[in-house]
């Protein structure tokens, strides 16, 4: 098959029909398995819900009329993987607190492989046509946005009919609208008319590939002078210019990678013939394509830097592997790029089919339950306490409790029972917390120490005191101004309520709340109603004032001898 052959769909009247028809039922399945009768959301229906979600939205895409049973097939392979995907991440509950990237590395794998099959990479393996891969990724895109976007105009025009018949007091409509049901069928048959009609539109799908293309090649351009001006910028100026600028350098990074790399193929599209004939947007191409390995080299010390300094977490682990994906494209075109003076662009697209195949096997990989990185990175962070790479104080106990699911809550009641009496201390406030507290990493010890400076309380020292100690060293928002903490007595279900006041501002907290009736995920049952907060009106600094809890036929907070806010009681 020649390489710029590409296959396009015969016109099949029967598809917008047939699309409605399971789009519909699988907007049914959705709806009864994952909302239907008491809204529990078990194991099994995690996976029932998702063959009925992936298995139909591919079988929309794949199906035609010569070939139905191969993508039948194709589309329940797609349908029961993901459901036994989705039937781990449901069942893992909080066991493993990063199982959301199972089902995400799952939907990556299914995206890849969706025009792979379309392609006949089943059929052909290497020899498939790129031309073939390149059309079907493009007009799988822009049919399902279509499709997407007929719909939300769908759900428009039935709200407006709805509040048209309202107005005569028919109201069939307002309450249909309420049935979750109805609202999953109609999308579902909406999303499958629109995909089945756009589907058989073969010209108009090229020339809305041809009009986006076109669009995203322009773009390429300035993201081509934006990226040498950023990396001048960081090879003139250093890396700290880029660490100062932000805390969240490797998305950032990343994100203009993939950038790079869709904008490259707009301009480069599926064969020398067909890519812009213009030198400005080739010229762009060009930069961009050598651009995406310098952008992963800069993740991959972003990210090697966050490492060295805070050590392992499963989310690192998870950015570790996109990065090496990354950088592996980055070198492809950076490749690619040198070699296209000679030879063109060949590399560059025979890369994309290999690096997409692979991809779409590590992703899939990745969503097996092969490795544990909560347990990796649980063993990295012990590691780094025993070494004494970071104090007692400055680790992050509550990452333990809260982000490294069964095997951090294991490490973490081991921590309890330490020789270490700080670290047994510190390790028995983060198990018994009842919510995550959230601390910026850039938060160090000296900042902390000048938050603890603020706090002013005639709480006595031992649990309730450590508690509130905890509290202001574990939120970086806690105690930036003078604060007062109050104790307002023992709450209704458990724990000590206490009030912060700071900054025109009282927050109600319930702290030391007892260890007991833990579920079997360690979190603590027991819930207390807060008696809300407030701000104080007129706003009063707490600097030199008087801070104190009076009767009041219940009780309120007072400063300077003046009623602040409302009772809480």
């Amino acid at each position: 098959m020649n390489e710029t052959t590409t296959v396009h769909e015969p016109d099949w009247p029967l598809r917008p029909w047939l699309l409605a028809g399971i789009l519909g039922l699988g907007g049914l399945g959705v709806w009864f398995f994952s909302d239907g009768y008491n809204g529990t959301f078990e194991p099994w229906r995690a996976a029932l819900t998702a063959l009925a979600f992936f298995g139909t939205i591919t079988a929309g895409l794949t199906l035609e009329r010569d070939k139905w049973l191969h993508a039948a097939l194709f589309s329940a392979g797609v349908g029961i993987v993901m459901a036994g995907i989705a039937w781990r991440v449901a069942g893992a509950e909080h066991h493993h607190d990063a199982a959301g990237y199972w089902l995400a590395a799952g939907v990556v794998s299914a995206l890849l492989a969706v025009p792979l099959f379309q392609a006949g990479f089943h059929r052909h393996r290497w020899k498939t046509s790129y031309a073939e891969a390149h059309y079907h990724v493009w007009t799988d895109a822009i049919a399902a946005g279509g499709a997407l976007a007929f719909t939300g105009l769908s759900w428009l025009v039935v709200v407006l009919l709805a509040e048209l018949f309202h107005a005569i007091k028919i109201d069939f409509l307002r309450e249909l609208l309420d049935k979750g049901l109805f609202g999953w069928m109609f999308s579902g048959v909406a999303f499958g008319a629109a995909l089945g009609v756009l589907r058989n539109q073969v010209r108009i799908l090229g020339t809305l590939q041809n009009v986006v293309m076109l669009v995203f090649a322009l773009l390429a351009v300035p993201l081509a002078a934006a990226v040498v001006l950023f990396l001048a910028a960081v090879a003139t100026r250093g890396l700290d210019v880029l660490w100062e600028a932000t805390h969240s350098a490797t998305p950032m990074l990343l994100a203009i990678a993939v950038a790079s790399f869709v904008l490259v193929n707009a301009v480069l599209r599926d064969s020398e013939e067909a890519a812009s004939k213009s030198r400005i947007m080739r010229a762009a191409a060009f930069v961009l394509a050598l651009g995406i390995l310098p952008l992963a080299i800069l993740a991959v010390i972003s990210m090697g830097t966050r490492i060295d300094a805070y050590g392992l977490s499963p989310e690192r682990i998870w950015g570790l592997i996109a990065i090496a994906v990354a950088v592996a494209y980055g070198v492809a075109y950076f490749v690619a790029a040198i070699r296209s003076r000679k030879h063109g662009w060949v590399t560059q697209r025979q890369a994309n089919l290999h690096l997409a195949v692979a991809t779409c096997a590590i992703a899939f990989l990745l969503a097996m339950p092969l490795a544990d990185f909560a347990a990796i990175s649980t063993q990295n962070q012990l590691a780094r306490l025993e070494a004494g790479k970071v104090k007692a104080e400055d680790f992050d106990y509550d990452a333990l409790r809260w982000d490294f699911g069964e095997a951090g809550r294991d490490a973490l009641a081991e921590l309890v029972a330490s020789s270490d009496p700080e670290v047994a201390k510190l390790a028995k406030l983060a198990q018994d917390r009842t919510e995550r507290p959230y601390r910026w990493r850039d938060d160090d010890s000296e900042k902390r120490e000048a938050r603890m400076a603020n706090l002013r309380t005639d709480i006595p020292a031992g649990p309730l005191r450590d508690a509130v100690e905890a509290e202001v060293s574990g939120n970086s928002w806690r105690c930036s101004k003078t604060c007062v903490v109050l104790d307002l007595g023992p709450g209704e279900k458990g724990g000590t309520i206490v009030a912060f006041v700071e900054g025109g501002q009282v927050n109600m907290r319930v702290l030391d709340a007892p260890p007991q009736q833990r579920d079997k995920d360690g979190a603590v049952s027991v819930a207390v109603d807060l008696p809300g907060n407030f701000d104080l009106d007129p706003p009063k600094q707490t600097a030199d004032s008087k801070v104190e809890v009076r009767e009041w036929t219940g009780r309120r907070i007072y400063i300077d001898g003046e009623a602040a806010g409302q009772p809480f009681e």
